[in-house]
């Protein structure tokens, strides 16, 4: 089996005063399995008042993959609210869940999704 990373491709867009991070992700494989990760080209300044998960159709991820959210510092500004994620249901976390950001590029990291697993991240920031 090759080693190869898993890829995350990323869409940001500004609605007024909301941010939208789009993260279409794909695990990697061998040494890298189950594993993506990508960073932001924007910085963002908010709270996270929303975040939705939705595993693929036909690659869905391995139950209870994890998703972490991290600041410019390597803190988790989802306070780990995307761990644990469903192999195959749509899931959402609500602002009370999670945390905020000051003026940081976000890094996505999925982890423990299988090997070349997809699905889609979510995030909405004011």
């Amino acid at each position: 089996m090759a080693d190869i990373e898993g890829t995350i491709t990323l869409t940001e867009i500004t609605h007024g005063t909301v941010k939208k991070i789009k993260a279409e992700w794909i695990s990697g494989q061998g040494i890298h399995e189950g594993t993506a990760e990508a960073t932001t080209e924007f910085a963002y300044s908010g709270r996270l008042f929303g975040a939705c998960t939705v595993p693929d159709g036909v690659a869905a991820p391995t139950d209870d993959y994890d998703i972490e959210v991290l600041d410019n510092d390597s803190v988790d500004i989802a306070l780990n609210a995307l761990h644990d994620r469903d192999t195959a249901d749509t899931e959402y976390v609500s602002e009370a869940s999670m945390g905020g950001v000051a003026h940081s590029k976000i890094t996505i990291s999925i982890a423990n999704a299988g090997d070349t697993k997809e699905g889609t991240l979510y995030l909405y920031i004011r």
